[in-house]
Order: structure tokens, then sequence, then C-alpha cells
């Protein structure tokens, strides 16, 4: 029961990069999942649950700075502390 105070709220908005203002670092020490349109991705980048999307890389292409290009899905975004 103290792992689940000790665990900060889940946001509205989360990004794993660490230059975006939607990141929150202490989010990442532990372990997160994410359920889109009722099943669980694995492949999200960034979320976003009161406008209902996720971002996800779209296949192997690369941006000009070597990161993954990223597409927009739309649909029901649920987020979780996955349990060990």
């Amino acid at each position: 029961m103290s792992e689940e105070a000790s665990k900060p709220p889940l946001p509205d908005h989360l990004s794993i990069d660490p230059r975006s203002p939607h990141h929150v670092a202490a989010i990442f020490e532990h372990d997160i999942g994410i359920r889109f349109n009722g099943k669980d991705r694995f492949d999200v980048e960034e979320y976003c649950i009161g406008e209902g999307w996720i971002k996800v890389p779209a296949g192997r292409a690369l941006d000009r700075h070597g990161k993954p290009l990223l597409i927009k899905l739309k649909g029901q975004v649920e987020v979780f502390y996955r349990e060990p």
C-alpha cells in the first residue's frame, strides 16, 4: 500500500521525449500501461486522455534528426500503472 502512495498521479498529457514540456520523469520510474480502444499498446510515444489521441511511430520512417516519424491515432485512451 505504501507503493501506491509513492506513485505520482498519471497526467492527462504525457510524452516519453525528455525535451517535451509534457515529460514527467517521476512517472517513468514505474511501469505504466496504455490501453487504446480496448487493446494494450506498447509503442506509444505520447498520449492525451482529454483529447483522446496517442502518437505512435509510423513504420521505420525517420525524421531529419533520426527520430521516428509519429502518427496521431484518435480513440479511447486509458492509462494505468501495471502491477508487478
